[in-house]
This record gives structure tokens, C-alpha cells and sequence, in this order.
């Protein structure tokens, strides 16, 4: 049995990037090879708009590498199509992979993720993060 049978591609792209679907095309060629199935791509282009070109300088926010508005698609998609994983093909750090798999309630990998070992896979796919409870009390 396969440790990624279903999984959700996501790239945060430059608009000088010409090759972001091909690249997507390749991070889907390696889930099937390892015998999982994409159910679904998303692609956040950075500069694409004219508002996005005047923002291309600016550093991104540490915690969105995608709008919040595809976070709420990839999050739908998730939950209903009962993803396993989510793989990005950008690199994250700590704080990113841990807020996205809270966001998305299921972990977050990178590209870099798959090559190793079947079983470090397993482990971070196995569990799934806890979502948050809200709280009751209220705050004075």
C-alpha cells in the first residue's frame, strides 16, 4: 500500500516563471511514480496583475505563500475529496509547513519530501494535525 494515495500539488510562482506548469507536471510525475494520485494542482502566480508586479520586490509574509482565497480552495478540496497530503513544490520552513498543515488539517510536504525513504514519508503522513478548538472563554 502506497504512503501517498491521494495528494494536492501547490506552487507559488513568479510571473517571469513560464515553465510553472511543466514544473507541476514534474512533482505529479513523481507522486505517481510512488503510487499516489493527484487530485487536484494549484498554481499562486506572484506579479502577474499590476498590482502584483509593484509587489514582486517586497519579501513574501512568512506565513502565506498563497492568497488567502486559494488557501480556501485548497482547504475545500481537501476536506472533500479526503486528500492525504499536500505538496508543495516550493521549499517551507518550519513555521510555514506546521501553519499550513494546521490550516489545511493534513501535512504539508515539499518537493524535497519524496525522495526519502518510504518510511520517513509514512511518518509525516500518519498523523494528521489537530485542529484547533475554539475557545469559550471570552476575553476582557
Amino acid at each position: 500500500m502506497t504512503v501517498l494515495q491521494s495528494v494536492v500539488l501547490v506552487g507559488l510562482f513568479s510571473a517571469k516563471d513560464r515553465d510553472y506548469q511543466a514544473r507541476l507536471d514534474a512533482l505529479e510525475a513523481r507522486v505517481t511514480a510512488l503510487g499516489g494520485q493527484v487530485l487536484g494542482r494549484y498554481a499562486q502566480r506572484r506579479g502577474v496583475s499590476d498590482g502584483g508586479v509593484r509587489l514582486m520586490t517586497t519579501p513574501l509574509s512568512r506565513r502565506f505563500l498563497v492568497r488567502r482565497g486559494k488557501l480556501e480552495e485548497i482547504a475545500a478540496t481537501c476536506s472533500s475529496r479526503d486528500v492525504d497530503a499536500v505538496v508543495f513544490v516550493n521549499d517551507l520552513n518550519d513555521y510555514q509547513r506546521r501553519w499550513l498543515s494546521n490550516r489545511l488539517e493534513r501535512p504539508v510536504l515539499t518537493q524535497a519530501d519524496l525522495d526519502h525513504p518510504v518510511q520517513s514519508l509514512a511518518n509525516l503522513t500518519r498523523s494528521r494535525p489537530r485542529t484547533r478548538q475554539k475557545s469559550t472563554h471570552r476575553r476582557r
